[in-house]
C-alpha cells in the first residue's frame, strides 16, 4: 500500500514538474527556451498570415496554390498542438480558454477546419496576426502592458458616457436624415428615410463620400449645420476617455503569467495572482 502511494506520489510529482517546465517554455519569456519558443511562434504566425494573404492573389494561387494549401494546414496543425499544450500546462484550462489570448488562439485554428465545409472561410485565418501581441512579453515591454491596462480601465470607466453619446448621435442622424428626406425628396437622391440617415451619418462623421448631396438651398443650409455639428461632436468621446485616463492609476507590471489561470499584468512585487489567488 505504501509502495503504491509512493508510486502515485512520484507520478504526480513528475506530472507537476513537466507541467511547470511546459508553462515556463510556453507562457514565460524570461528563460532562453521561453524566449526562443515565442520568437519561433511569432515567425510561424507571420509566415502563416503571409501564406493566407498570398493565397488570395489569383496569379499566386494558380501557380502555388497546392504549396500554400499545404503550408496552411501545416501551421494549423502546429497551432492546434500548441493550443492543446497551453490548456494542459495551466491549472485552470477553462479560464485560459475564455481569456482574450485563449479565444484568439482558438480562432487562429478554427477557420481551416471550417473551410472543409465552407469554402473560402480559411481567409479568416488572418486573425492570427492578433497573436503578435505576445511580442510585448518577448521584448519585456512591461511599461506597454501597464499602458494597455490603463487604457482598458479608462474605456471601462467611460463606457456608460460613450453609450449615451452614441445614442445622442444616433438620435441626431435620424432627425437630420428625416429632415433632408422631406426637403430634398427622391429626385435628389434622398429616396427614403434610411438612405437619408445614411447621408446624415456620412456627413456628420465628416467622411463625405459624395454619392448623395443636397441640391436645394435649404438642403445645403441643413447640410452645413450637420457638418459643423460633426466637427463639434468629434472631440466628445476623446474628451470623455481622456478624463477617465487622467483618473486611472496603473502601477508597473511584470511579464509573468499565472501558472494556474495564465493571466498577465500583475504588479512587479505581486506574490499571488490577482485573478485566481494562485502563488506566482
Amino acid at each position: 500500500m505504501e509502495n503504491q502511494r509512493d508510486v502515485l506520489s512520484e507520478s504526480e510529482s513528475q506530472r507537476a514538474h513537466w507541467r511547470t517546465v511546459l508553462h515556463e517554455i510556453i507562457f514565460e519569456a524570461d528563460t532562453p527556451l521561453g524566449k526562443a519558443f515565442d520568437i519561433l511562434l511569432i515567425a510561424s504566425i507571420l509566415i502563416s498570415v503571409l501564406a493566407v494573404m498570398l493565397d488570395s492573389v489569383q496569379v499566386v494561387q494558380l501557380n502555388f496554390g497546392n504549396w500554400l494549401y499545404g503550408i496552411e494546414w501545416f501551421f494549423t496543425i502546429i497551432f492546434t498542438l500548441e493550443y492543446i499544450l497551453r490548456l494542459l500546462c495551466v491549472g485552470k484550462p477553462f479560464k485560459y480558454a475564455i481569456s482574450f489570448y485563449g479565444i484568439v488562439d482558438l480562432l487562429a485554428i478554427i477557420p481551416t477546419f471550417v473551410s472543409l465545409f465552407i469554402p473560402g472561410s480559411q481567409y479568416f485565418l488572418v486573425i492570427r496576426i492578433l497573436r503578435i501581441l505576445r511580442i510585448f512579453r518577448i521584448l519585456k515591454l512591461a511599461p506597454y502592458l501597464g499602458e494597455s491596462r490603463l487604457l482598458m480601465k479608462a474605456l471601462r470607466a467611460s463606457s456608460r458616457k460613450i453609450i449615451v453619446f452614441i445614442f445622442t448621435v444616433m438620435t441626431l442622424v435620424v432627425i437630420f436624415g428625416s429632415i433632408m428626406y422631406v426637403i430634398e425628396g427622391g429626385n435628389n437622391g434622398f429616396t427614403s428615410i434610411p438612405r437619408s440617415i445614411y447621408w446624415a451619418i456620412v456627413t456628420l462623421t465628416t467622411v463625405g463620400y459624395g454619392d448623395i448631396s443636397p441640391q436645394t438651398v435649404l438642403g445645403q443650409s441643413v447640410a452645413s449645420m450637420v457638418m459643423v455639428t460633426g466637427y463639434a461632436i468629434i472631440a466628445v468621446p476623446t474628451g470623455i476617455v481622456t478624463v477617465e485616463m487622467s483618473k486611472a492609476f496603473a502601477r508597473p507590471v511584470s511579464t509573468q503569467a499565472c501558472p494556474e489561470c495564465s493571466a498577465e499584468g500583475h504588479d512587479v512585487d505581486a506574490r499571488y495572482c490577482k485573478y485566481c489567488g494562485a502563488a506566482l
